[in-house]
């Protein structure tokens, strides 16, 4: 399997001809989702949640599964072609298997109502937490790690990779991580957080 890293939070698995792309959002290449078989959506914001993008590529043939909140926004458009998931379900698409963990979205602000998020992990070895830091019941290999957020700070994301602990770990939704602060990150990060840790640009790829 062939990962992709695109802008943002959005990455592209590729495995014997089929492609898999998670959280396609306005943050992410206009194209992100472009060529995709399977299309999987954590949560509703839009850094993460597109409508046109999605549109586009259910037009072109790709099959959704997200949330029942994004769901309801595209589905009357392409019957039988959205898929709703929720914490526990498991199924196969284009010949990934992908289990899905978690139920809500990190907490922002005690004022600011927590929406729904899941994360996929991914034939059993990518992991994708969306905007939450869940601990899945299951080993991961490689932790798509969510680096800068409004609801995060560098502590939590170290402990969260410990808590995870996979064998590799790369940044994810980092669109708003000045380049200036990235070495501090990685420092911190790569010593503290007990995994490899590696960033891609984006367009960069790595061989899982």
């Amino acid at each position: 399997m062939e990962l992709t890293k695109k802008k943002h939070a959005c990455i592209r698995l590729e495995k014997d001809g089929a492609v898999l792309v998670i959280d396609p959002g306005a943050f992410s290449e206009q194209d992100a989702a472009v060529g995709a078989d399977v299309i999987l959506i954590t949560h509703e914001h839009v850094d993460h949640f597109e409508e046109g993008r999605l549109r586009a590529a259910l037009e072109a043939g790709a099959e959704v599964w997200t949330l029942r909140s994004v769901a309801d926004k595209v589905s009357a458009a392409f019957p039988g072609r959205i898929h709703t998931v929720g914490h526990g379900d498991t199924f196969t698409a284009a010949g990934f298997d992908v289990q899905v963990h978690g139920e809500l979205h990190a907490v922002i602000h005690p004022d600011l109502p927590r929406v729904t998020n899941v994360g996929y992990l991914v034939d059993g070895s990518v992991f994708h937490p969306g905007d939450a830091l869940t601990v899945p019941d299951a080993p991961v290999d490689t932790l798509m790690l969510p680096v800068h957020a409004p609801w995060n700070k560098i502590a939590e994301v170290i402990d969260y990779v410990r808590a995870v602990k996979p064998r590799r770990a790369i940044d994810v939704h980092d669109a708003l991580l000045a380049d200036l602060a990235r070495p501090l990150y990685d420092t911190h990060i790569g010593n503290l957080g007990g995994a490899e840790h590696t960033r891609l640009g984006p367009g960069e790829s790595a061989a899982l």
